[in-house]
């Protein structure tokens, strides 16, 4: 959540136009049009705006390169420099491409892989979408259904009625790049990794990377779900693509049966490559640790209740589990909090749309002044509660959470709105960045043994196996390298 921002979250993945077929059955792709190239074009500072900007230096230049070789594979251009590349800084793992020529993964992602085939797989697969021109059933369905605003796609669908309320949550991210943000079936899904299997072979490297970077994936995903009990990160590859862990065989099948045996992997040039690039978190944007929220330069924090994950964008922190959805947030703040609240809602209910009002109520919260209010809204899932917390910090600056429950359930977020606090000085620089470190394991080295260094207080080898795509039991041999997290 970067020091000033809009209520948006993007809750899904990218794609291309138009309908299923030839790509995947051999055929050619459509070149990149003029309009393909000025959908991009707009879609694409939003993006980059929600994601947190460019991720800046070596790193970026070596995603760019693997890039550009993998997507001219996909007979959408012939040309490199008609695809842009870009490795956002953000700390959820996912990747997307749009129309005209867009690709795009995260630091978190990359840092994932273990190598440039499973890169080059991974972008594959998002190309692989675009020439296969996936995103109009989806945007024809969306247009026809509706589309969900920001909030309202990460409640996949409780929110959508007459009032508006789903659709408007958000207004930082237009509908066009909402439109090009939208999960895929899994048909769609199983076409990708065709194609990005089909590109890694041509391109020539490993065709199995697919199935490896899949598996990375799963073990990501299930690692995530113990240690905070709920979805770390959204918006997150291995949901918004469907179910890794069921197509990790299937993609090792379909690249045996490429009758491809071996290919490039360049282990050696990807860690070097990734060597020092910031992980998880970017303190500027604030870090999440656990099921609490801290900004070292907002100077707050708050915690979500037991049960529910917390997920830092760059533009709003999200809370989600089963007993309802948060935001956590900022507006525009002329001194009034009452009037603030207010100001929210009609936000909420967009143009032409309404909410019920309530009384806005005041209090502090650990001594901060506060004021809510919770409405009743119709949707097309049936009613729920909305409530609207926010705090003054300053004369000019108020933050606010807008919750989403069942009717009458809205006291599941009490505990979090009562959380709220400032940080004092030293708490705040505490607050550390983590790195990659890719050191080079040494006689009598073990997985146990490396990663105690792991920056973590707790799941330190399940961490660092997950990182390095290693299994439980599997023996480190002197020379190998491998990635450790480290402040």
């Amino acid at each position: 959540m970067a020091a000033l921002f809009a209520a948006t979250a993007l809750a899904g993945c990218a794609a291309g136009l138009g309908g299923l077929g030839g790509p995947a059955s051999g055929g050619t792709a459509q070149p990149i049009t003029q309009s393909d190239r000025q959908q991009g074009a707009q879609a694409h500072p939003q993006l980059l705006a929600e994601f947190g900007g460019l991720y800046q230096g070596p790193q970026a230049a070596y995603v760019t390169s693997v890039g550009r070789r993998i997507a001219v594979q996909s007979g959408l251009s012939n040309t490199q420099s008609a695809f842009t590349i870009s490795l956002l800084n953000s700390p959820v793992n996912n990747a997307f491409a749009i129309p005209g020529g867009y690709v795009y993964v995260t630091r978190q992602l990359t840092a994932l892989m273990n190598d440039e085939a499973e890169l080059a797989g991974v972008l594959g697969h998002e190309v692989g979408h675009v020439a296969a021109r996936h995103s109009a059933a989806r945007q024809s369905a969306a247009t026809q259904n509706s589309l969900l605003g920001a909030l309202g796609q990460l409640i996949v669908g409780a929110v959508a009625g007459d009032s508006g309320l789903g659709q408007t949550i958000a207004k930082g991210i237009g509908q066009g790049a909402q439109l090009l943000t939208l999960r895929f079936s899994r048909s769609q899904e199983l076409q990708a990794d065709d194609l990005g299997i089909r590109y890694l072979t041509q391109a020539g490297y490993d065709p199995t990377a697919m199935s490896t970077v899949l598996a990375s994936l799963a073990a990501q995903n299930a690692l995530d779900a113990r240690v905070s009990g709920a979805a770390r990160s959204v918006p997150e590859w291995a949901s918004t693509h469907p179910d890794p862990a069921s197509r990790v065989q299937r993609a090792l099948q379909t690249a045996r049966a490429s009758g491809v045996a071996g290919g490039t992997r360049n282990a050696d040039a990807f860690l070097t490559a990734i060597d020092g690039m910031l992980y998880g978190d970017d303190p500027r944007q604030g870090v999440v640790d656990g099921r609490t929220f801290r900004h070292p330069d907002l100077r707050l924090q708050f915690s979500a209740p037991q049960g529910f994950g917390l997920s830092n964008g760059a533009t709003a922190v999200t809370v989600s589990g089963q007993g309802g959805q948060a935001q956590f947030t900022t507006a525009r703040y002329s001194g009034n909090l009452s009037s603030y609240v207010g100001g929210v809602l009609r936000s909420l209910a967009g143009e032409g749309g309404s909410l019920p009002q309530n009384e806005v109520r005041t209090t502090t919260v650990n001594g901060i002044p506060a004021a809510y209010t919770t409405v009743r809204a119709s949707t097309q899932s049936g009613q729920v509660d909305v409530t609207v917390f926010a705090y003054q910090f300053s004369s000019s600056q108020a933050y606010h959470f807008v919750a989403i429950t069942p009717t009458g359930q809205a006291g599941v977020f009490n505990g979090m709105f009562q959380s709220v606090r400032r940080l004092s000085t030293a708490e705040a620089g505490q607050i550390r960045a983590r790195r990659i470190d890719v050191v080079t394991v040494r006689a009598g080295d073990t997985a146990q043994s490396l990663s105690r260094r792991m920056a973590y207080a707790d799941q330190q080898l399940e961490r660092f196996l997950v990182l390095n795509g290693l299994g439980q039991s599997e023996p480190l041999r002197a020379g190998q390298r491998v990635k450790l997290v480290v402040y």
